[in-house]
């Protein structure tokens, strides 16, 4: 488990860092994750690389055996305030669990030259290893730091980091990422 080097061309997908799925239980396990979440888009700013913040503002269409539970509040899907903003930054907002489908996040991408991505955020189960899932299948090379991704279910975030992973992306830390990217 450790980076070999970046692209380039990479850029930083940021999954779901918004109000609304931060709050959700258990919040200690997301702090950490949303600190080093936000060490890498200082990294990636800093070093003048595209920067895409991704928040969910729905949900798929088809039926599922889980559903969301009761309404949300009005500032449940804005990005924390921690994450900062640049002009230079993509935003994106999905209705899937993967931040490629319907929200022409991959031509942005491809105009940009973007060969790389890195991608971080919540949930590990969901949201990241889907946008990984299409990234990698889509020809970008993946890197995955996964001290910077949190799932409300451990077991989850354990599986796809040990079973999934290995098969679509390099993994490693933060700080391991941060230094390939100055």
């Amino acid at each position: 488990m450790s980076f070999t080097t970046i692209d380039a061309h990479t850029a930083l997908i940021v999954i779901d860092l918004q109000k609304g799925i931060a709050a959700l239980p258990p919040r200690e396990l997301a702090r950490p994750a949303i600190a080093n979440a936000v060490k890498l888009i200082g990294a990636f700013r800093a070093a003048k690389r595209p920067v895409v913040l991704v928040n969910v503002v729905g949900g798929a269409p088809g039926r599922t055996d889980k559903k969301p539970s009761g309404d949300r509040p009005a500032d449940w899907a804005e990005l924390l305030p921690e994450l900062g903003s640049s002009p230079d930054d993509i935003r994106i907002s999905k209705k899937t669990w993967g931040a490629f489908t319907d929200t022409g996040l991959d031509a942005r991408l491809r105009d940009l030259g973007v060969t790389g991505v890195v991608v971080c955020g919540i949930a590990t189960s969901r949201g990241v290893e889907s946008t990984a899932r299409f990234a990698h299948e889509l020809g970008y090379n993946v890197a995955l730091p996964v001290d910077a991704m949190a799932d409300a279910n451990p077991e989850a975030h354990r599986r796809s980091v040990e079973l999934t992973f290995p098969w679509i992306a390099e993994t490693g830390s933060t700080d391991e990422l941060i230094s390939l990217v100055r």
